[in-house]
């Protein structure tokens, strides 16, 4: 039988008043994921728990090479039935791993499984599992829907023409499925001919002929539009680190320029490409009132043999150690100076940063929004126990946990959501543990109202969906 109670990471009785009577209700923003577009507009319904729970999913591959199971059973051409067994032949060692309790929690909570799942149960919970996987509480909005996620908003490049949201709208989809603008290949110049392949692509659906920098500027502005017309209100950016340069350091024309003619570029040129195209971008989304995201910190793609044979995404990026904190306190004092720094979330990955960034967010408040510079969640590798109280004890030390917008599932999974759970039995414990050793009142109403705010009143203040 599970080891889930009622109680499950709440050590104090006020920790459990603050989840059982302030934070479990609460809707769901999922402001950041990976989900499938197409799967939430035509309500997917999943053949059986390997499509829903473990395709697409690297914190399970990695756990499975590590536990030295045959790529063949990871991403391979193994029959689902024999992916999910090797998996659950797994679980059992995942122990002290956050996929341990997420796998349990996932199992108990959309299906009603209580069992451990071990290499011995694995066929009778894959058949059960798939015959609820057909009905309609199962389905991609209605698994949503269990966990009572109220916006879910995707991760989207500017050239998706967002058919799926269209049609979503037009059904008035549960949950609310809205687009965040993630141009990332925008400024993904090391490949110039990758890269002019993207332009033609880009210059087709923005009704743009692209010769000239400027003309990549319009093109990403009618994008952004268009974007926006969708009800899109976020961007998202993924970046090892931000650069900054003195603004004409360079001549931009003429990087692009050898770009477009297939010259190859110096290391600084293509830093600075980046650096003025994030600039114009981020002026933009001021303009349009957009939240800015930026993740940082990540070091990808760094086994190349698997790299070649699988492709990005697929377990083989850890957390790098980049230099952070000047060059982003430079980026975002670009924007500032101008009048034109929006409401921003900043996400760290490197956990030996936390303070830099939690500091980083209240050089850059103004007093014009309420947590206008926000550290984002525990990212990627510290979406577990230990890495959500860092930065939750960063925040709350070096600035306001009272404006924090809360957890994201940051997943390519509809079986994710009960890491919204997870993470607000941990705030709630942190809280109730801070009431116990008197450093906090003991006034459950108070806390909890804060808690609430954490939980989902702040994400929906804070990013002003249109219509929600």
């Amino acid at each position: 039988m599970t080891f889930i109670k009622d109680d499950f990471l709440l050590e104090t009785p006020q920790a459990e008043e603050l989840y059982h009577g302030y934070a479990e209700k609460m809707p769901i923003i999922d402001y950041h994921n990976h989900l499938s577009p197409e799967h939430i507009a035509n309500d997917h319904q999943f053949k059986n728990l390997t499509e829903a729970w473990l395709k697409d999913d690297h914190y399970k591959w990695r756990a499975m090479r590590a536990w030295g199971i045959d790529e063949a059973y990871v991403t391979g051409n193994a029959s689902d039935g024999e992916k999910f067994q090797k998996w659950a032949e797994t679980v059992p060692h995942t122990l002290r791993n956050p996929l341990y309790h997420w796998t349990h929690l996932e199992l108990e909570r959309y299906f009603g499984i209580r069992d451990l799942l071990t290499g011995k149960n694995a066929g009778r919970i894959y058949e059960d599992t798939k015959e609820q996987l057909q009905e309609k509480s199962h389905s991609a909005s209605g698994l949503l829907q269990q966990f009572n996620v109220e916006v879910v908003c995707t991760t989207d490049d500017p050239i998706e023409n967002l058919e799926h949201h269209r049609s979503a709208a037009q059904k008035d989809t549960l949950p609310k499925m809205l687009p965040t603008f993630r141009p990332d290949k925008v400024y993904a110049i090391e490949d110039n001919s990758a890269y002019r392949t993207y332009l033609e692509r880009l210059g087709e659906v923005s009704g743009t002929r692209i010769v000239t920098y400027q003309d990549l500027i319009e093109a990403l502005k009618k994008r952004m539009l268009f974007f926006h017309e969708q009800g899109c209100r976020l961007s998202d950016h993924g970046l090892e680190q931000l650069y900054y340069f003195e603004l004409n350091s360079y001549n931009i024309e003429t990087i692009f320029g050898k770009l477009m003619n297939g010259h190859s570029l110096e290391i600084e040129e293509i830093h600075y490409f980046r650096f003025e195209t994030l600039v114009h971008l981020c002026r933009e989304y001021h303009k349009l009132g957009w939240v800015q995201q930026f993740h940082l910190g990540a070091l990808r793609n760094t086994n190349r043999r698997k790299f070649t044979q699988l492709g990005p995404d697929t377990g083989f990026d850890s957390i790098g150690d980049f230099p952070q904190a000047i060059n982003l306190a430079k980026f975002l004092n670009t924007l500032e100076n101008t009048g034109q720094l929006g409401k921003t979330i900043l996400y760290n990955l490197n956990p030996a940063l936390n303070e830099i960034f939690a500091t980083m967010v209240g050089n850059f408040n103004d007093g014009s929004v309420r947590g206008k510079m926000q550290m984002g969640s525990g990212w990627w590798y510290n979406d577990q126990l230990e890495g959500m109280e860092r930065q939750m004890n960063a925040i709350s030390n070096m600035g306001l946990l009272s404006c924090f917008v809360g957890m994201l599932t940051d997943s390519r999974s509809f079986l994710s959501f009960p890491r919204h759970e997870y993470f607000r039995r941990l705030l709630c414990n942190m809280l109730g543990n801070d009431i116990k050793k008197g450093l906090m009142p003991n006034d459950l109403e108070y806390i909890g109202n804060l808690v609430r705010d954490i939980c989902y009143r702040n994400a929906k203040a804070y990013f002003n969906f249109k219509d929600n």
